[in-house]
């Protein structure tokens, strides 16, 4: 099975990564995480996203915030699917990031997920995946069952206490 990279642009970012990775491991997915910066370290950074297909990387999410760079720095570096996660780290709660990353010009696309928004990205990124792994597709289905038993669980509940 192909990895997900999680590439965060500080440190600082983690508290909202971890619930990513959180996420892969509830999944069996195989990650690796790393930290390197669009501006700071754009070398190193560029360097990872092209070689990361032949690394054995299948998807790159890309943590970001304030100009939030990163993923856009990843998408034009390789053709990979790139996942941008605006993390809200500024006094613009996390809009500057969330823009920065949606805004992406024609021919260099980064699929976005809400600010802060780790898990989705994290799902996001095993649907792609799930394309060609077959046991993470049923797991998937298997997740949505389970949550949309436990909403129908909570609606039995609300209905009866307010049953006249």
């Amino acid at each position: 099975m192909k990895k997900v990279a999680i590439v965060m642009g500080s440190d600082s970012d983690r508290p909202i990564v971890d619930k990513a990775a959180q996420t892969l491991r509830q999944y069996g997915v195989p990650f690796e995480v790393h930290v390197y910066s669009a501006h700071r370290t754009p070398e190193v950074a560029g360097t990872f996203a092209r070689e990361a297909a032949d690394n054995g990387i299948g998807v790159i999410i890309a943590a970001a915030g304030k100009a939030a760079h990163l993923a856009g720095a990843m998408a034009a570096n390789t053709v990979l699917p790139v996942i941008g996660l605006p993390i809200k780290s500024s006094n613009l709660d996390g809009m500057d990031a969330l823009l920065s990353t949606v805004q992406m010009p024609s021919g260099i696309p980064v699929a976005t997920v809400a600010i802060d928004g780790a898990v989705n990205a994290a799902l996001l990124s095993i649907q792609m995946l799930a394309l060609s792994e077959p046991e993470l597709m049923e797991k998937l289905k298997t997740a949505r069952q389970e949550a949309a038993a436990a909403v129908l669980e909570k609606n039995r509940a609300i209905e009866a206490e307010y049953a006249q």
